[in-house]
């Protein structure tokens, strides 16, 4: 009993410092979280507090190692934190909500190569990317989203009566929709987007606690901005079955009749699939603009492509207009210009919604050659 009162003064005197409550220099505060985990092993085999606590300070030690860049370490150390969390979170709610966050952090590591230093999906195009994850990285990211999936599945375990465990849970919904979206499962990353969209404005409508408000409301954000970018990626066939599974809420109506008639789709298909006023259609068009982001290249004699300058490489916001419009009037300047090769050159253009990025993102590819027929527009992977 002495053993285990001084182990959790020591645990205490950890999440003081780990708070900011206590300072530790930070050699002080290793040698301290060092010595903490070694005393919680021995007790935590029979023990599930000390199971749990120790699941929490190895998941520390993990946090601490990839800020300083060592990734290789702090999967190790989560790996085994799992462990003993897995081992205590039957125990106790508590137990189990320590067991889920420390699940979505390991989620987060173990997929870090799969987004740029934006944060937002290096592959959003996944198996159909020019550059796609090696077969480690894609495995990792697999592997973080079966465990994003676990933590999600222990939230939806726990009393949806407690406005913790709801928060947990749609919190939980969006790192799932972040990692689905990081190997171009843009459908699915939606669709969960979606679904914590909706848990988070319930959260807010009867959260009376101003610092819960403030985190739905950046989550909330974050969400939004997540959504703006994953419609960009999907086919009007993706843009249906959401519609029709209730996925897509009225804020991104106008956007996803963009991406429709960005594709080539007719306003009046796409408000009979997408159940709208085709009048409503009509105005959405009108008054929602799109970014034509487009880029010109010729190959010289060395087979080398040289992207041209402006007005070949630039952008222009455009209404109402398909990828296919814009490229057609791009393409009849562009013949006409002393910048285009003789017949018998070669030349290609890209034009991409929002910004430029991997051409099988492209909204529309042209190449022109002796030996291929010029390709026309691309459909929107999915």
């Amino acid at each position: 009993m002495a053993q285990r009162e001084a182990v959790l003064r020591l645990d205490e005197q950890w999440a003081r410092i780990r708070s900011g409550a206590a300072h530790a220099e930070p050699e002080e505060a290793d040698r301290l979280l060092g010595e903490l985990i070694t005393a919680l092993r021995e007790p935590a085999r029979t023990d599930p507090d000390c199971a749990a606590r120790l699941g929490l300070r190895l998941a520390d030690l993990a946090g601490r190692r990839f800020g300083q860049g060592d990734r290789a370490g702090a999967l190790s150390a989560v790996e085994e934190g799992m462990r003993h969390a897995q081992q205590a979170a039957g125990h106790s709610p508590e137990y189990a909500r320590w067991y889920a966050k420390g699940l979505i952090n390991q989620g987060v590591w173990l997929a870090w190569p799969l987004s740029d230093g934006r944060r937002l999906p290096r592959y959003p195009l996944g198996t159909a990317a020019m550059e796609a994850p090696n077969p480690m990285e894609r495995a990792a990211g697999e592997r973080a989203i079966d465990l994003t999936r676990s933590a999600v599945d222990v939230w939806r375990g726990l009393d949806q009566g407690d406005p913790v465990n709801r928060r947990g849970l749609a919190q939980a919904k969006v790192f799932l929709g972040d990692r689905l979206a990081e190997l171009g499962f843009t459908e699915d990353s939606v669709a969960w987007a979606v679904d914590a969209e909706s848990d988070f404005r319930r959260l807010l409508l009867t959260g009376p606690d101003p610092e819960s408000r403030q985190e739905a409301e950046e989550v909330l954000d974050h969400i939004g901005r997540q959504l703006e970018l994953r419609l960009r990626f999907l086919s009007f066939e993706s843009l249906v079955r959401l519609r029709h599974d209730g996925l897509l809420p009225e804020s991104l109506l106008p956007q996803a009749v963009v991406a429709s008639r960005i594709q080539g789709v007719e306003p009046a298909e796409a408000a009979a699939r997408l159940r709208l006023d085709p009048e409503h259609v009509t105005t959405m068009l009108e008054v929602t603009p799109w970014l034509a982001v487009w880029r010109f290249e010729v190959r010289g004699s060395d087979g080398l492509w040289t992207v041209l300058g402006h007005p070949w490489h630039s952008a222009s916001d455009v209404r109402n207009r398909t990828a296919e419009d814009v490229a057609s009037e791009l393409i009849r300047g562009f013949t006409d210009s002393a910048d285009c090769p003789d017949p018998g050159g070669y030349w290609r253009l890209h034009i991409w919604w929002q910004e430029e990025g991997d051409p099988v993102g492209a909204r529309f590819r042209l190449l022109s050659s002796p030996e291929a027929p010029p390709a026309g527009p691309l459909d929107t992977p999915s």
